[in-house]
C-alpha cells in the first residue's frame, strides 16, 4: 500500500502511561476517533469504569468517545495510524506483540525516549528493526502530560526525513493548544528528548542538595554541551539541540515539578537509594536507564561527558550526590 493512499481517520495509542493517555485525550478533542491500549487489564478496566487513568494521569477525564482495551490486536486493527506511547524498557516487549498483528499498512508515530542500554540504538531504530519499512515519525518536545491534558499551551517536534510524512503528522497533532513544528534531523531530535532525562536526574540532585538557581543553572547549560557533544559525533545537527526538542525539552524537565526525572534525583540529591526511590513510584523515570546506556556510549565514543558521569556513579556506584559535585566543580581548568 502506498503511503499517500494512507488516510489517516482513526488513532490507536499504544501504551495508557501519562503521555499516551493525554494523546489519546487529545487526538479525541481534534475529532478523531481514539483506541487507548494498556498492557494491564486491571488497569484499563478501571480506567474504563471511572473514565480516569487514576493511576498515570489522575484527576484528568477521559472522553467517553476513546476505547480502551487491552488487546492488541484490537488496538492495531482500529488505527490508521499508531502511536507508541510505551516506555522505552517494555518497547521490545510491545513490538514483538504488534508484530503477531495486522500492522502493514499503517502509519507510525513515536513518542518514546531512550536509549537501548546495550545496543545504544535510538527508540525509532528499535522501531523499524521489529516493524521494518513502516512509515515512521518521531514526535518530541517540552510536552509535560499534565499540562497538555489541561489544554495549555505547548509546542513539540514532528521529525522525519520524509518532509511530506513529518507534515502530514504535524497537521493531525496540531491545535489551537499544541503547536507542532517539523523538522528532518531524526537523530537529534530523538538524541536530546532521551539524554535530557540524565540532566534532568542532575538537576534534581541540585534540588535534593539545596544548591539554588546557579548551580542548577550551571548543570543545564553544561549538560546541554555534553548532549549537544555526543549527539553531533552521531550525526545530529548541532542547531537540532538548541530548539524545542533539544533545550526546550531540556528545560522543562530540569524545572518542572511535575518532571518525573527531577523529582528522582531530587530524592538522590537528599541521600535516597536509587532502588528505594524507584520502589515508590508508578510511572518510568526514563534518566536512570539511559544514564547507562549513554555513559557507555560516550566512553566507546571517547566523548567527555563529565556531568553524565558523575549521575551514571551516583546511581550504579553508589557514590555520593556531595562528593560528585565536588569533583565536577575541581576539574581542571579550560575555556567554555
Amino acid at each position: 500500500m502506498a503511503l499517500n493512499s494512507v488516510v489517516i481517520r482513526k488513532i490507536s495509542i499504544i501504551g495508557d502511561g501519562g503521555w499516551g493517555t493525554t494523546l489519546a485525550i487529545h487526538l479525541s478533542r481534534q475529532k478523531y476517533p481514539v483506541t487507548l491500549w494498556g498492557a494491564f487489564p486491571d488497569n484499563i478496566a478501571q480506567s474504563t469504569k471511572s473514565r480516569e487513568n487514576k493511576k498515570f494521569l489522575p484527576g484528568i477525564k477521559i472522553p467517553s468517545q476513546v476505547r480502551l482495551t487491552s488487546d492488541i490486536d484490537e488496538a492495531i486493527g482500529f488505527g490508521d495510524l499508531i502511536v507508541l506511547s510505551a516506555p522505552s524498557e517494555y518497547l521490545t516487549d510491545t513490538l514483538s506483540k504488534i508484530q503477531k498483528t495486522a500492522y502493514k499498512g499503517k502509519v507510525f508515530v513515536s513518542v518514546v525516549k531512550g536509549i537501548h542500554p546495550k545496543s545504544f540504538k535510538r527508540m525509532s531504530e528499535i522501531i523499524l528493526e521489529y516493524l521494518p519499512k513502516v512509515p515512521l515519525v518521531v514526535l518530541s518536545g517540552p510536552t509535560i502530560a499534565g499540562e497538555v491534558a489541561l489544554g495549555i499551551p505547548t509546542t513539540a517536534v514532528a521529525a522525519c526525513r520524509d518532509e511530506k510524512l513529518a507534515s502530514r503528522i504535524q497537521k493531525v497533532f496540531n491545535s489551537d493548544s499544541f503547536r507542532i513544528y517539523t523538522n528532518t534531523d531524526v537523530v537529534g531530535v530523538e538524541f536530546g528528548g532521551s539524554v535530557k532525562n540524565v540532566i534532568a536526574l542532575a538537576c534534581g540532585i541540585c534540588d535534593g542538595l539545596k544548591l539554588g538557581t546557579n548551580a542548577k543553572a550551571a548543570v543545564l547549560t553544561r549538560g546541554l554541551v555534553e548532549i549537544t557533544r555526543l549527539g553531533m559525533s552521531l550525526g545530529a545537527r548541532q542547531e537540532t539541540f538548541y530548539g524545542l526538542s533539544g533545550l526546550g525539552d531540556l528545560v522543562t524537565t530540569c524545572f518542572s515539578p511535575s518532571s518525573r526525572n527531577r523529582t528522582v534525583g531530587e530524592a538522590l540529591g537528599r541521600g535516597q537509594k536509587i532502588k528505594d526511590v524507584l520502589g515508590h513510584m508508578h510511572a518510568v523515570a526514563e534518566g536512570v536507564v539511559t544514564a547507562d546506556a549513554v555513559y557507555h556510549l560516550a566512553k566507546k565514543k571517547k566523548i567527555n561527558m563529565p556531568i553524565v558521569t558523575e549521575v551514571y556513579k551516583i546511581i550504579f556506584k553508589n557514590k555520593s550526590p556531595e562528593t560528585a559535585m565536588k569533583d565536577l566543580m575541581g576539574r581542571a581548568l579550560k575555556s567554555e
